[in-house]
C-alpha cells in the first residue's frame, strides 16, 4: 500500500470484499463441520495400550468431546476392573 493510498484512501471493490468475507465464512464452517473423527481411533489405541497392563474391553472406555466458551474439552472415562484382595 502506497503513501497516497494511505492519505487519500483507496476504494476497495465490493466484489473483493464480498469474496474475502465469503472465504472467512467458509473457513469457519469447515472448522465447525469437522467433528471429532479421531475419537474412534483414539479409543482403539487406548484399548491397545491399556490391555498390555489391565484387562479392559472397548465398552470400558468412554470418550467424549464438547466445546464450552470456545475451549475444546476431551473427557475420558475408563472403567478398570476391581483388584482381588490377597
Amino acid at each position: 500500500m502506497s503513501l497516497i493510498d494511505l492519505l487519500f484512501g483507496k476504494k476497495t471493490k465490493t466484489a473483493e470484499v464480498a469474496r474475502d468475507r465469503l472465504q472467512i465464512i467458509i473457513a469457519q464452517e469447515r472448522v465447525k463441520a469437522q467433528g471429532p473423527d479421531y475419537l474412534p481411533t483414539l479409543q482403539k489405541e487406548l484399548l491397545e495400550v491399556l490391555s498390555k497392563y489391565v484387562h479392559v474391553s472397548m465398552d470400558d472406555i468412554r470418550i467424549s468431546q464438547e466445546r464450552q466458551d470456545g475451549v475444546d474439552m476431551l473427557e475420558l472415562n475408563i472403567t478398570l476392573p476391581e483388584q482381588k484382595k490377597v
